[in-house]
């Protein structure tokens, strides 16, 4: 049992007197820091180009479909699944800079400062990045609608519009992994320099060296599917999953992205902020 001495309570009261008998404050809204997150990952000059880039490389892209793809390949699946490979590197790279902003432009003290919960800044970071890839799909399905109606047109065919419902949901999809992927990196790094470099090595080196294995190695070729996200990244682009490719998926994510992310998440929470 506790005693209030006299001591305690002047303190007490000084205390109060001090805070003029306010209320505590209210804890700033979750959709107001997603906002803010969202306005400093692109209010620089290099998120504002990332994020444009999106726009250009689908149109570049698009173009060197009709230019140089079979005719009897000028499909509306062909163009969204080209615009889709671009599409999964620059989402990763608007990710990595996000969350890496804090330690890489030395804001963290100003951010926590002002949100002192770290979990919260982090998840209003993953709420606004997946906003951003909920906004480019439209860009990368009207752009390859465009390249569609144009390279039919070019070539004077009919347009073969073969996208379903599932195959948009599979691209979305895919893209959110990749851009969840640069996001785990960003957190576990937290080093713009150090989290890209990573991430090229996972989307370019790692399943270079993971498909020689399974062409020189009998004994890796079924594992393939069950530890190389690459390959489950793939087969979504290209739709038409079946339980046990879900089966691969999960587990191959599940180690590749949500265990080094909940490491990085509580070693964020952590660290030191300097």
């Amino acid at each position: 049992m506790s005693t209030i001495t006299p001591h305690t309570s002047a303190h007490v009261d000084a205390v109060s007197a001090r805070s003029g008998g306010r209320a505590a404050p209210v804890p700033i809204p979750l959709t107001r820091i997603v906002s803010v997150e969202l306005r400093k990952s692109f209010d620089t000059r290099a998120g504002m180009w990332l994020l444009a880039s999106i726009g250009i490389v689908s149109l570049l892209t698009t173009g060197m479909v009709i230019a140089f793809a079979p005719q009897q390949e000028l499909t509306y699946s062909a163009f969204t699944l080209a615009i889709g490979y671009p599409m999964g590197v620059i989402l990763p790279l608007i990710a990595i800079l996000s969350v890496t902003a804090e330690w890489s432009q030395r804001s963290g003290l100003t951010t926590f400062t002002l949100v002192p919960h770290r979990g919260r800044v982090v998840l209003a970071k993953a709420i606004g990045l997946v906003t951003v890839t909920v906004l480019a799909m439209p860009v990368a399905f009207a752009v390859g609608a465009l390249g569609n109606l144009t390279g039919s047109a070019i070539h004077g065919t009919d347009a073969v519009w073969d996208q379903s419902v599932p195959d948009v949901l599979y691209f979305f999809l895919g893209n959110t992994l990749m851009l969840l992927v640069g996001f785990m990196l960003g957190v576990l790094i937290r080093s713009s320099t150090g989290a890209i470099v990573a991430y090229f090595i996972y989307a370019f080196v790692a399943p270079t060296l993971l498909n020689f294995l399974a062409l020189s190695q009998d004994w890796f070729r079924d594992l393939q599917p069950w530890v190389d996200p690459n390959y489950s990244q793939d087969a979504l682009f290209k739709g038409g999953f079946h339980a046990e490719q879900w089966a691969q998926s999960g587990i191959t994510f599940a180690v590749w992205l949500v265990l080094p992310l909940a490491v990085g998440v509580v070693t964020l929470l952590r660290s030191e902020v300097k």
